[in-house]
């Protein structure tokens, strides 16, 4: 496991509690990405979605899908994605379709609606990280924001671990990762 840490609690030596760059520490890994979904939350309400929906409406971009599918990829239930789904059926942004070459199996895709929503959502959190951003140096501005993209890449590889049957790393009796 790679140690790094944006802060300290040594009571010792206050100036250990800082961040990297002397202010203040805003807490742990945890938190900050808690604060920062929250923000997420925020930019996707002005396009009148929520988290589950944005995901939900991501998926069904990548193609169509069974709900039981959604289910395992967003690892909830699958009464959560039923309700999820529900709403956007009813607001004509996905769809449901039987299969050809199983009539018991019902397809989710998203509609032309869908498609347009989800691009403009795309684009309006886009904006907000981006401006959120803008509150860094320059030379940090593109850091932050890929490092967005390394997380993406970090998950879908972790989700394909999953996939291919690979356990999470152990834990020792220190919570460190051997």
């Amino acid at each position: 496991m790679v140690e790094v840490s944006a802060t300290t609690t040594s009571a010792a030596d206050p100036s250990e509690d800082r961040a990297f760059d002397g202010r203040p520490a805003v807490g742990s890994y945890g938190r900050v990405a808690a604060w920062l979904a929250k923000r997420v939350e925020v930019a996707l309400a002005t396009v009148d979605l929520t988290p589950p929906q944005y995901r939900v409406m991501g998926l069904l971009a990548e193609g169509s899908s069974a709900a039981s599918g959604l289910a395992d990829r967003l690892a909830v239930r699958r009464p959560s994605i039923t309700a999820v789904v529900d709403g956007l059926v009813a607001r004509g942004m996905v769809d449901r379709r039987q299969e050809d070459a199983d009539r018991r199996r019902v397809a989710l895709r998203l509609t032309e609606e869908g498609a347009r929503t989800l691009a403009e959502a795309d684009r309006a959190l886009d904006a907000h990280l981006e401006a959120i951003a803008d509150n860094l140096p320059s030379q940090d501005q593109a850091t932050a924001l890929r490092s967005l993209l390394l997380w993406g890449r970090a998950m879908a590889a972790s989700r394909e671990s999953m996939r291919q049957g690979a356990a999470p790393p152990e834990e020792d009796t220190k919570g460190a990762s051997r």
